[in-house]
């Protein structure tokens, strides 16, 4: 009997969307866009304009003078416009034209678009929406009390540029068994929670001092810790972790924050900051706040390493122990839709732990054999 070839299923993806999704997006620390000067955004495939206002708010324009399309973060701040390098055309944060140096009337026409901009846990944040609508309340990026009351160290911050679609980051959060395996971390509890805009993952990880499952040392827990991550909307997560420091738990929040740059590129920030406790000095603090970003950046780093060279899979093949992969990307696909068209499935409660004693203890006994 001739021996039928199994079918093979295609691997590569469709290309990524051209459309970018709807949401607040973190555009860094808002400290540094507070120097007096404006800055230029190569963000959402155009460039942006940052300043600060007169009365110290923060306006997001479109990047080009719609005059003669200068750059305008080339410009200079004008009593808390930005003044165009070209001819000093003057825009204020509503995208009006304030003023023409050379001209008493303004001609009605003279406006360019104004971006929604909010400011939180010393984060600037803007707004993206392809039907150009207002945000909702009630996806705000939520307050950090902690960092909001001073009761933490400073931020940690980095911010580095990924060759990739974005949905390469997010579907880490329902990849359960890449952690083990790409980055030595054995999650003995992993959950997650998908609602509204919000995707979380909940956890237990062990990290592991020596074998990560390629066959280095003995592969004892060097430590463990707790980790709720939680994305507000499609680009920014706030993790919160507990580890134990010096016999003391010490929380951390963590940001994993992201805006596309173009459909296969965005800019990534991590951000780490640790919450003041009684006997931990801010320098020990500080310190292991740098310890954990370092972690978190080289951590990252090794997936970029992997998505570099990957294909774009949108049918992936699961095992029940892969994580909810679909269901992540049914919750994701709500932001790269028109609003009337986000279906119900996107946005509904969808709730799953990966049983995971069976894969750990396969992959124990691959390091061991």
């Amino acid at each position: 009997m001739e021996k039928v070839a199994p079918e093979r299923v295609p691997i590569a993806g469709n290309a990524p969307p051209q459309r970018y999704a709807r949401g607040w997006h973190c555009l860094g620390l808002s400290a540094p866009f507070k120097d007096g000067r404006p800055h230029s955004l190569l963000i959402f495939g155009t460039k942006l304009v940052v300043f600060q206002q007169a009365d110290g708010s923060m306006a997001v324009l479109d990047g080009y003078c719609p005059h003669m399309g200068a750059d305008l973060g080339t410009g200079t701040i004008i009593e808390g416009t930005v003044a165009c390098p070209f001819h000093g055309w003057q825009w204020n944060g509503r995208g009006e034209c304030a003023h023409i140096p050379y001209s008493p009337r303004i001609p009605r026409k003279a406006k360019t678009r104004s971006w929604p901009v909010m400011e939180q846990n010393e984060q600037l944040f803007v707004y993206h929406d392809p039907e150009e609508r207002q945000p909702p309340p009630e996806v705000a990026i939520p307050r950090i009390d902690a960092v909001m009351n001073d009761e933490c160290t400073p931020w940690e911050w980095q911010t580095m540029h990924i060759p990739a679609n974005c949905r390469e980051l997010v579907d880490n959060v329902a990849d359960a068994m890449h952690f083990k395996l790409v980055h030595g971390l054995e999650a003995t509890r992993f959950v997650n929670i998908f609602e509204r805009h919000m995707a979380t993952q909940k956890g237990t990880f062990q990290a592991l001092s020596a074998d990560d499952g390629r066959g280095n040392g003995d592969g004892t827990a060097a430590f463990s810790f707790e980790s709720s991550a939680t994305y507000y909307g499609p680009a920014y997560m706030i993790v919160s972790q507990t580890v134990d420091h010096l016999g003391k738990p010490v929380q951390l929040y963590l940001i994993n924050a992201h805006y596309p740059v173009t459909p296969n590129s965005f800019a990534l920030h991590v951000g780490i900051t640790t919450r003041r406790i009684e006997g931990v000095s801010d320098d020990e603090g500080i310190a292991l706040g740098r310890a954990v970003a370092k972690a978190a950046v080289e951590t990252f780093l090794q997936d970029v390493s992997i998505w570099e060279t990957k294909a774009r899979i949108d049918a992936p093949v699961l095992t029940e122990f892969c994580g909810p992969l679909y269901q992540l990307r049914r919750w994701y696909e709500q932001f790269y839709v028109d609003v009337a068209d986000v279906a119900p499935a996107m946005t509904e409660r969808f709730e799953h732990e990966v049983d995971l004693r069976t894969p750990n203890q396969m992959l124990k006994a691959t390091a061991q054999s």
